[in-house]
C-alpha cells in the first residue's frame, strides 16, 4: 500500500494552458509528483519545448491544440486525450485571459472575450472530462480562480466576474459530481508576475504598494502554487471537495497597507 498520499504515479493530468506561465509551472508541478501530461494551447505546436521537458522528467506529454471558446474543439482534445492514455484523473482548468480597462470602457466583446473563456471555457472543459471520470468513478478537478475570486480591484470588472463565476461553479459541480467518487476544487492565486500582467510588475511604485498590502510582503512565486496543486490532485485532499484554496501570501485578510511612522 502506498502510504505517500502525495504521489501520482499512475495518474494522468490534463492542464489546459499550458504554452507559458502559470500552467506550465502548474503541469511541471504534477509531472514531478509523477503525473504523466496532456498539454493544451491554442497552437499545439507552441507546446513543443514543454513537452521536450516534460519528457526530461520521466513522465509522459502529449500535446494538443484546445480554443476553449470552441465547444467543439474542446470536445475533440479530450477524445484524443482519453484515446491516448485510456484514462484522466486530474484536470487543471487554467486557460485564461483577461482585459484590464476602467469599467466605462469596457465593450461587450471585451467581456465575452473574458467570460467566455474563463467561465463558459471552464465549464465546458470540466464538464467534457467528467463524463470520462464518471465512467471511471473517479476524479479530481482543480479550476483555476483567482484572488479576484473573493475581492473586487477596480479595473478588472469581466476578469472578476469570471473569477468569482468560478469559485461558485466549482460549489456546484462538487455538490453535482461528488457522489461519482469526483472532487472539484477552485484554486485561487494572488498576485503572482505572469505574462499577462508583467507590465504592471515594471511600476516599483505600484510593487512596494502592493507588497505593503501583503502580510508574507512579497508577490507570489510561481513555485509557491507547487503544493497546493499537488494537493489537491492527489489523495491527500481526498474528503475536500467544493472549497476554494487561496495562495496569495494573505492579501485576503484585508490588510492595508502601513501607515508612515510619525517623525
Amino acid at each position: 500500500m502506498n502510504t505517500n498520499f502525495f504521489d501520482l504515479t499512475g495518474r494522468v493530468a490534463i492542464v489546459t494552458g499550458t504554452s507559458r506561465g502559470l500552467g506550465q509551472y502548474l503541469g511541471r508541478a504534477l509531472a514531478r509528483a509523477g503525473a504523466d501530461l496532456v498539454i493544451t494551447s491554442r497552437d499545439a505546436a507552441a507546446l513543443a519545448p514543454f513537452q521536450r521537458e516534460i519528457e526530461s522528467l520521466g513522465r509522459r506529454a502529449l500535446p494538443l491544440a484546445l480554443d476553449v471558446r470552441d465547444h467543439g474543439s474542446i470536445q475533440r482534445a479530450v477524445a484524443a486525450a482519453v484515446a491516448h492514455y485510456g484514462q484522466i484523473d486530474v484536470l487543471v482548468n487554467n486557460a485564461g485571459c483577461n482585459v484590464r480597462k476602467p469599467a466605462l470602457d469596457v465593450t461587450w466583446d471585451d467581456w465575452n472575450l473574458v467570460l467566455d473563456t474563463n467561465l463558459r471555457g471552464t465549464f465546458f472543459v470540466a464538464q467534457a472530462v467528467a463524463r470520462h471520470m464518471i465512467a471511471r468513478k473517479y476524479g479530481r478537478i482543480i479550476n483555476i480562480g483567482s484572488v479576484t475570486s473573493v475581492a473586487g480591484y477596480a479595473g478588472l470588472g469581466p476578469y472578476g466576474a469570471s473569477r468569482g463565476g468560478v469559485k461558485q461553479l466549482t460549489m456546484s459541480l462538487a455538490d453535482d459530481w461528488g457522489v461519482h467518487g469526483i472532487t472539484v476544487n477552485c484554486l485561487a492565486p494572488g498576485w503572482f508576475k505572469t505574462a499577462q500582467n508583467a507590465v504592471m510588475y515594471e511600476n516599483k511604485e505600484w510593487v512596494e504598494y502592493l507588497c505593503d498590502r501583503i502580510p508574507l510582503k512579497r508577490p507570489g512565486q510561481p513555485q509557491d502554487l507547487d503544493g497546493a496543486v499537488v494537493f489537491l490532485a492527489s489523495e491527500a485532499s481526498g474528503y475536500v471537495t467544493g472549497q476554494t484554496l487561496l495562495v496569495d501570501g494573505g492579501i485576503s485578510t484585508g490588510a492595508t497597507r502601513a501607515l508612515p511612522k510619525k517623525k
